[in-house]
């Protein structure tokens, strides 16, 4: 008995050990409040943890907290840590105060921070931590500019939380669809509001109800899961929306065959998969340390960061052109179209665009 007894525990050690490989990874990644599906900020940082790792023959996993809480994401780095994960991929502002604490806690593990800035940090960054944040005003510029330019009088911004990067996009959005509205004379209204989360629900479709049956023709949806309740409500009035973060045109396909079209006229984009695999590539070649301890701005004048989609399954203007937005892309390379990142007070506009905020 004591023989079979001792057997069978060394057998459990061996299983507890297997298991325990079995869950180490190269690179680990640890969702905020979403998941790795997302359809949006998640999914992208996750889809450049796959396509890195993949391209690299290296092991990869993530990791969902237990609940929304910085105790709960630092109990899901350690658990990467102790997994024996060297570089950990956090996306969201949410890891401001959480990576903070692990980059002082890790000193020998490397993290990059998606879209936390040295505001959410608030502290500085060690060099085991680099930081990667966007020029969504640029982003939300485009798809205004766009929008009124394809003919769109009568817009919507439907924000997530009123964090800098969605109001970023926000205020980006007013500024472009007042640029448009100048060059074009043309009058133009715009209701703006935020939804407090990142998920659409039953009072934000009824809100975003109302406003189609008011005449909002499309509304920029920013902000996670939020596009739901956006696209629930437009479907109702044949109303569009614009989505944001990713290419979201694939998501208004599955609506094609009852509704008889695809809702997504276009989406404000940033490079969170790209960002992703350029920070991992940095780190496995080697030159961590020419990010490492940085919180770097990704626009147009770093690269291809922040835009709309040009492919064309995902054009979905009707006389907005591309060389148009090409022009505009150009304009802001070159400084010549210089487009406000402040937050602190709504941006001006022409007396003829009316922009109504709404609490």
């Amino acid at each position: 008995m004591k023989k079979l007894l001792s057997m069978l525990l060394a057998l459990v050690a061996i299983l507890a050990l297997v298991s325990t490989s079995a869950l180490a990874a190269d690179i680990a990644l640890v969702t905020d409040v979403g998941t790795i599906d997302d359809e949006s900020f998640n999914q992208a940082c996750w889809q450049g943890v796959e396509a890195y790792a993949t391209a690299n023959s290296l092991s990869y996993q993530y990791y969902q907290p237990a609940a929304d809480s910085d105790d709960e994401r630092f109990a899901s780095i350690d658990q990467a840590v102790a997994d024996g994960a060297k570089v950990i991929v956090l996306p969201g502002y949410l890891f401001g105060a959480t990576v903070a604490q692990a980059q002082a806690v890790y000193p020998d593990v490397s993290f990059i921070a998606v879209d936390v800035s040295a505001g959410d940090l608030g502290t500085d960054a060690l060099p085991n931590l680099y930081c990667a944040v966007f020029g969504e005003e640029q982003a939300g510029y485009l798809t205004g500019y766009a929008l009124v330019k394809d003919g769109f009088t009568k817009l919507g911004f439907l924000g997530g939380m009123a964090v800098p990067a969605v109001q970023r996009y926000g205020y980006g959005f007013v500024q472009g669809a007042n640029a448009a509205a100048v060059e074009l004379g043309t009058p133009i209204e715009i209701k703006y509001t935020y939804g407090g989360q990142f998920f659409g629900d039953a009072n934000i479709t009824a809100k975003m109800d109302g406003w189609y049956a008011e005449g909002t023709q499309i509304v920029f949806a920013c902000g996670g899961g939020i596009w739901t309740s956006a696209v629930e409500a437009a479907l109702n009035h044949k109303g569009y929306v614009a989505g944001v973060d990713v290419d979201q045109h694939y998501l208004g396909e599955a609506f094609v065959a009852d509704y008889g079209y695809n809702p997504f006229v276009t989406s404000a984009m940033k490079g969170l998969q790209a960002a992703t695999e350029s920070a991992l590539e940095k780190y496995f070649s080697g030159a961590w340390a020419e990010i490492g301890g940085k919180i770097e701005t990704l626009n147009l004048q770093a690269g291809d960061y922040v835009g709309i989609p040009t492919a064309e399954a995902s054009w979905g203007f009707k006389s907005f052109t591309l060389d148009e937005y090409n022009a505009a892309l150009d304009a802001i390379r070159a400084g010549t179209l210089v487009i406000s990142d402040a937050i602190d007070a709504a941006p001006a506009t022409d007396a003829s665009v009316v922009v109504t905020y709404i609490d």
